[in-house]
């Protein structure tokens, strides 16, 4: 086990802030993914409070974990539909993952590349009393 309590489970159609606990997403995010069509028709009381069902918190808590991942909204859209689709084929599912794990790559290539820049720039600052500094000159593209 890693320690973390396990999220409430749902057993009966609950209001949003219930919900909202039980994925791990905020009440906010919830009325966001509803509006993005993500977890499709959500019922409603007479009163007009929604209303989830445990397999709407368990679509959350799959919205909820592919964000984890750094999926896009539309990434997630797709898996979201994908896993709905019994008659899906895994191939759809890997090339999605493979384009995320692939963006992910370049990101972290940036950030490499970044954090090498900055510390060389740092290394060569004299950190001193002096006005030279080639930290701002490297961002004034000298």
């Amino acid at each position: 086990m890693s320690g973390v309590p396990a999220a409430p489970r749902v057993a009966a159609p609950v209001a949003i802030g219930a919900a909202a606990r039980a994925s791990g997403v905020s009440a906010k995010m919830v009325r966001h993914y509803e509006s993005l069509g993500l977890l499709g028709a959500v019922a409603r009381t007479d009163a007009g409070y929604r209303q989830y069902t445990p397999a709407d918190v368990h679509t959350l808590r799959f919205i909820k974990r592919a964000r984890d991942l750094g999926f896009s909204m539309a990434e997630i859209a797709e898996l979201v539909s994908l896993w709905h689709d019994r008659r899906r084929a895994s191939a759809d599912v890997k090339r999605i993952a493979q384009t995320h794990v692939a963006e992910l790559e370049k990101r972290i290539q940036a950030m490499q590349d970044m954090r090498r820049t900055l510390q060389n720039l740092l290394h060569h600052c004299h950190g001193d009393e002096r006005p030279d500094c080639p930290i701002l000159d490297n961002l004034a593209g000298h």
